[in-house]
């Protein structure tokens, strides 16, 4: 019977890698589309009516504090592919 330990070590790795690799970029995207609201001056008279209303039902806070959550979502998968590449070298030692 042959020891697969090495082939698993060596899949979690790159499975690790394909995480962070894409749930950084897909993280750091989602964080420019966030702040890309925030940046623009918008219409005027749309700022204006925006600005009577509370802070918390503002269209472009809740876009912000939406797509913020779904970045920090993104990290939490990178970081579980920091954790899999870690267990993978734990492995291949």
């Amino acid at each position: 019977m042959r020891n697969f330990s090495p082939m698993v070590g060596i899949v979690m790795e790159v499975c690790g890698f394909i995480l962070v690799t894409i749930g950084g970029w897909r993280s750091y995207a989602m964080v420019l589309e966030a702040m890309q609201p925030i940046a623009d001056d918008g219409d005027p008279t749309r700022m204006a009516l925006e600005a009577s209303r509370p802070a918390p039902l503002r269209p472009k806070v809740r876009t912000l504090a939406r797509r913020i959550a779904v970045s920090i979502g993104w990290l939490v998968l990178a970081s579980f592919g920091v954790y899999l590449i870690v267990r993978g070298s734990w492995i291949l030692l």
